[in-house]
């Protein structure tokens, strides 16, 4: 992966509130897809609402991707990001056994949580967040009670890369990603996504606000959802926290 993708804009910002909040105000402004970049943001937010810790040295990054796909298709594109993500920790870290996918949206590095996706839309465009823990994380007590801990690249891996130098890599990632799902459809990305992905083949827990399903993680489908074997028989689920047993 080298250079700036062709025909993907470039704006990086010293502090801003959020660059969710910032793409929603830019995307009728933009002629192509863009990623915005801040060094801070003050008001971050995660699924959900939850807040998301964003200190100066950490990704904050937002992809404004113009499309007229339907909601469940430009959807499936967390799965772009994901393998995105993937490989740009792979390029700038050279260690790709570190890493895995957790349904339906972050990046664990040796089982714990440095990135997560958040999507939304503007209009015609959807709006891709990307949190990295590049140098800190969030202490335990900052999230769920039984959710994966977080952790960040220095500290695992002992690496320091700034946030421009993420932000290249990811472009470079996921340019050609997206160029296949536009060709190809889902099915190939699903396919890579699932080479990747944590704890396949493991009984893991899936949690809305109202539900709770127990089960063994066996697939996830030409829709995205996540299929589980319960006592109940096969179950496919569109949302949803998933939580690990420890081990």
């Amino acid at each position: 992966m080298t250079g700036w993708p062709e025909g993907y804009g470039r704006h990086v910002f010293d502090s801003v509130g959020s660059t969710l909040v910032e793409a929603q105000r830019m995307a009728p402004t933009l002629a192509g897809p863009a990623w915005l970049l801040a060094h801070e943001q003050t008001a971050a937010r995660g699924r959900r609402g939850r807040p998301w810790a964003t200190p100066r040295g950490n990704f904050a990054g937002t992809l404004v991707l113009p499309t007229d796909d339907p909601p469940q298709t430009a959807a499936l594109r967390s799965f772009v990001a994901s393998l995105a993500l993937f490989e740009a920790f792979v390029a700038v870290t050279g260690t790709p056994q570190a890493f895995a996918l957790k349904w339906p949206n972050d990046v664990l590095l040796r089982g714990e949580k440095v990135a997560g996706i958040l999507l939304e839309t503007a209009g015609r465009h959807l709006i891709i967040g990307i949190g990295v823990n590049l140098i800190a994380a969030p202490g335990v007590e900052e999230v769920e009670a039984g959710a994966v801990r977080p952790v960040s690249l220095k500290s695992a891996l002992g690496l320091t890369i700034s946030p421009e130098a993420f932000l290249d890599a990811l472009a470079a990632a996921y340019a050609p990603l997206e160029a296949r799902f536009r060709q190809s459809g889902f099915a190939p990305i699903r396919r890579d996504w699932l080479h990747h992905a944590a704890r396949l083949g493991e009984v893991i827990t899936a949690r809305t606000m109202r539900d709770s399903w127990r089960g063994r993680f066996e697939d996830v489908d030409e829709n995205g959802n996540l299929v589980l074997s319960t006592a109940d028989g096969r179950l496919a689920i569109a949302a949803a926290d998933v939580y690990f047993d420890e081990t």
